[in-house]
């Protein structure tokens, strides 16, 4: 049976720079693809938040270079919370699949590891 599922994933940059903002997205996007097996044409939907200190550049330019035309992409400010991870790009990608939710691998790269450290794996696109 297909039903849609979420799929998380996160990242971080140095600094508020559009070629970094598009390098952090892009390698985000292809991991979480790599490590699921998505296809496009089986994604509802992917929004995509930036933290308030990154403005550089809408994350979904990255998705959209990437080849995602047909695939509707949101982009959203993510709450400013004291405390909380700078300089961080989130995604939600809205998936139909046959999948269990267990089998689902989310991904957490560079600092936005400390985010879901229980979740944290090598990238599969180095191993």
């Amino acid at each position: 049976m297909i039903v849609c599922r979420g799929i998380r994933g996160a990242t971080t940059v140095a600094e508020n720079d559009t070629e970094l903002i598009l390098e952090a997205t892009r390698e985000l996007v292809q991991e979480i693809v790599l490590r699921n097996g998505v296809q496009q044409e089986d994604v509802a939907s992917m929004i995509l938040t930036a933290t308030h200190d990154l403005d550089a550049i809408y994350p979904a330019v990255a998705v959209r270079r990437l080849g995602w035309t047909h695939t509707a992409l949101m982009c959203m400010q993510e709450m400013s919370v004291p405390g909380s991870l700078p300089r961080c790009i989130r995604v939600l990608v809205h998936w139909n699949t046959s999948r269990a939710n267990d089998q689902i691998q989310h991904v957490y790269l560079r600092e936005a590891r400390s985010l879901r450290p229980d979740l944290a794996v090598p990238s599969a696109s180095i191993a």
